[in-house]
């Protein structure tokens, strides 16, 4: 929002400089974004009236002219085609300096002797239009310091205000603003109705009063729209940022700029029968006066006569219906637009105008009337015309209620961090226009003004108690508070020490949509139904996964695409399962590995990794979490059947392990040996809580022993019935070879098995070991069936 500080000051003037407004309305809330000079730095340039005009005797462009500066008469030779005898222009005397340090001396113009200049905008700083001279009104002093005439001695400020303050993008807003935090009263001035003078009426009908609640026409006739616009009015115009056209849109952008509500002006002769306010139908196009053809959508609300649209609700008006020079007979139309019909739409056809920028954010929805009679008021004064009466078709229902917030004192207090009296927060409220319709017990009942559409909590009214106050009148203080620290159950692992452990081995942390191809969910988890979005992304990501699978087996394929043919993937989140009218959201951990063990070097071979390396790295997780996991050959429809394994901790499930089976990773074309694991977060992330236990000082016995056993049993059977059987005093086991062969028989294997045993107060006699050691072979013998090796 940018306006003229001397604007401001005929409606509030505060005895503070322009540093000090600035500062004050940016401690407000209204932050300033910048200001300049209204005009380029000059002096010695009055007001100059041309004599006569002559044509030079050597150049055919140029004009000698005769000028009048109030005390005296002199030639200056000037080449603007727009210079004629009788006109008042800005007259930089010899002597003068212009903008840019440019200083006016006698000179010779071919041949001819000129004494100053005859200046355009461009020249003094005002505008870049430099086609002709600065013409001034006929009224204007002769004599008089331009720089005074023109009142330049001014700055236009710029401020950046936030979505919601939309009642101060006007100069009535601003001026409120500044009143009040100078406890002034605003000088706005007097809107009386006009007296209409002929009885003709615009015919208006309303087919979307949601978008539209309420609408005014009016018609003015006989205008003289080649009458133009006052200098006041295009100075005030151009110092807000916006150009002067011609008197009826200077008239409508003034009242905008002035009280805040966007209003358009039609040639009375181009609209077809009435006026129709309704949503746009398809296939239905428009120029606009920018002269860009838009093809309208649906959903976007419409000015419209009887047979076409003639302008975008709220955004710009069609060309076809625009006023010009021509124009005898004015439609004046002011409206309220709700926010939401219209946020969006003109960024949609590539544009953002004045009007747009207001309606989106909130127009007063009761300031319509006003702005109709004060812009019929201007406009007679300017171009003449006889108004009719006013004709407003309005949908109560759709129109804005009145709101009434409570403010508790006490809430107002604790927020702020002080006690403000009650009669200052009052007083606070009733300047910013806010009407205290009761005193509650422990505070005020507001009632809200209808230009304040951002206040409708208790919160918005405790800012604006704030900012008026004065921001830095607030106390500082430092928060205080007791910090108490949460339990935290030690048996329970962190999952970010899961992440660690994993990326200290080589893996690297995915992270996956939670919606997947339903088509690779198939593959991967064939016995449960993904949950369907409504508005899915795309058709591949449509339903939720069931399996973080899903999620990284499309990761694989992405990389091996890209050549990578080494793979180390993990990722935790969570999956989503339908159970009834319920979705269970359950915390999951899953991983793939894919291509060689370690990564190629001199050292290391390329060794591909198996089952075991990856059933190596989870016995090392649950190691660090001080769980206790069995591995149980099973089968699984994603898996290879005589790779999988399903892992379990105390008879229950807590997940998979195994080689992706051949046909999904053939239907998913990936390439080598896919490794893969899921498993349930919440039952592995509890283990023990870490003792205390003193290394023994005595000697550790070892004992080795060789059996044979069937193919079929697994070592962890043979290591669980070892343990069983080995005393309390057995500190490791380890397994150190394994043998298969025709020596051994067809189903059988050998088995070589390490024990140590130490114990933690004395030294372990012969006896004591042996007889242990025979109680671990007679159990291997009898509950597996093992025979020691010869």
């Amino acid at each position: 929002m940018k306006f003229s500080e001397q604007w401001l000051r005929e409606w509030v003037n505060p005895q503070i400089d322009t540093q000090e407004l600035m500062d004050q309305i940016t401690m407000a809330g209204l932050e300033v974004d910048g200001f300049e000079p209204v005009a380029g730095q000059f002096s010695g340039v009055v007001v100059g009236e041309v004599q006569s005009v002559g044509p030079h005797p050597d150049a055919d462009k140029l004009r000698v002219c005769q000028v009048s500066d109030g005390a005296s008469e002199v030639q200056v030779v000037c080449g603007a085609p727009n210079v004629r005898e009788g006109m008042k222009v800005p007259f930089a005397v010899v002597g003068a300096v212009l903008p840019g340090d440019f200083k006016i001396k006698k000179a010779k113009l071919r041949g001819q002797p000129s004494e100053g200049m005859l200046c355009s905008e461009s020249e003094l700083g005002l505008s870049d239009n430099h086609d002709g001279l600065m013409e001034l009104p006929a009224d204007a002093p002769v004599g008089q310091d331009v720089a005074d005439y023109l009142k330049l001695n001014d700055v236009t400020i710029d401020v950046d205000l936030t979505p919601n303050r939309s009642d101060c993008l006007s100069i009535k807003g601003i001026a409120r603003e500044v009143g009040v935090l100078n406890s002034m009263l605003v000088n706005s001035p007097a809107i009386e109705p006009v007296e209409s003078v002929h009885s003709e009426v615009p015919d208006i009908r309303v087919e979307a009063p949601a978008g539209c609640p309420r609408y005014l026409g009016r018609i003015l006739r006989n205008v003289n729209l080649q009458a133009e616009s006052p200098l006041w009015m295009q100075e005030k115009l151009r110092r807000s940022g916006i150009r002067s056209i011609d008197a009826a849109v200077d008239v409508t952008n003034y009242v905008m700029l002035e009280l805040g509500q966007p209003m358009h002006a039609f040639d009375r002769d181009e609209i077809q029968g009435g006026i129709v306010v309704r949503m746009a139908r398809i296939g239905e196009k428009l120029v606009l006066l920018d002269g860009q053809e838009v093809e309208l959508t649906q959903g976007t609300l419409v000015i419209a006569d009887h047979e076409k649209p003639i302008a975008i609700a709220g955004v710009m008006g069609g060309e076809h219906s625009g006023v010009s020079p021509k124009t005898r007979d004015l439609v004046l139309e002011s409206a309220y637009f709700d926010p939401i019909t219209l946020a969006g739409k003109a960024r949609h056809y590539g544009l953002h105008t004045d009007a747009s920028h207001r309606f989106e954010r909130g127009v007063d929805y009761k300031l319509a009337r006003d702005a109709m009679e004060r812009a019929t008021r201007l406009l007679m004064d300017i171009v003449g015309g006889e108004p009719g009466e006013i004709v407003e078709v309005a949908s109560d229902e759709d129109i804005p209620e009145d709101r009434v917030v409570d403010l508790r004192s006490r809430r107002l207090n604790d927020v702020l961090g002080m006690e403000i009296d009650r009669t200052t927060v009052e007083e606070i409220l009733t300047r910013l226009g806010l009407r205290v319709e009761k005193l509650l017990k422990d505070g005020w009942r507001v009632s809200v003004p209808s230009f304040r559409p951002d206040i409708s909590i208790e919160e918005d009214l405790i800012e604006e108690v704030g900012r008026i106050y004065g921001y830095n009148n607030l106390p500082v203080t430092e928060p205080t508070g007791s910090l108490g620290l949460r339990p935290e159950q030690e048996a329970v692992r962190p999952v970010s020490a899961i992440r660690n452990f994993f990326v200290d081995h080589g893996y690297q942390e995915a992270v996956t949509y939670s919606f997947v191809d339903p088509k690779v969910q198939q593959l991967v988890d064939p016995d449960r139904q993904g949950i369907a979005l409504a508005n899915p992304i795309s058709s591949d990501l449509s339903v939720m996964r069931t399996s973080l699978w899903s999620g990284l087996l499309k990761t694989v394929a992405h990389n091996q695409n890209r050549q990578q043919p080494r793979i180390r993937l993990f990722e935790t989140g969570l999956r989503f399962l339908q159970e009834g009218e319920r979705i269970d959201q359950q915390p999951m951990l899953a991983g793939v590995v894919v291509g060689s063990q370690y990564p190629e070097n001199w050292a290391n071979g390329r060794r591909t990794a198996d089952f075991f390396d990856v059933k190596g790295d989870l016995e090392s997780l649950f190691s660090l979490l001080g769980i206790e996991i069995h591995f149980v050959g099973s089968q699984h429809p994603a898996l290879h059947p005589g790779q999988t394994a399903e892992l379990m901790r105390d008879g229950e499930h807590v997940g998979w392990l195994g080689t992706l089976h051949p046909q999904v990773q053939k239907n998913l074309e990936l390439n080598g040996t896919i490794l893969m694991f899921e498993l349930f977060l919440n039952s592995i992330v509890t283990g023990y809580v870490p003792n205390f236990k003193e290394i023994s000082k005595f000697p550790e016995v070892r004992r080795d022993l060789a059996i044979i056993i069937g193919s079929e049993v697994a070592f962890a059977d043979v290591e669980r019935v070892a343990r069983k059987h080995a005393g309390e005093q057995l500190t490791a086991l380890r397994a150190f070879d394994v043998y298969e062969g025709e020596s051994l028989g067809e189903g059988n294997r050998s088995l070589a098995l390490s024990l140590f045993w130490q114990h933690p107060e004395r030294t372990l006699n012969e006896d004591e070991v042996h007889s242990l050691f025979n109680g671990v072979i007679d159990a291997l013998k009898e509950e597996l069936g093992a025979t020691l090796r010869s």
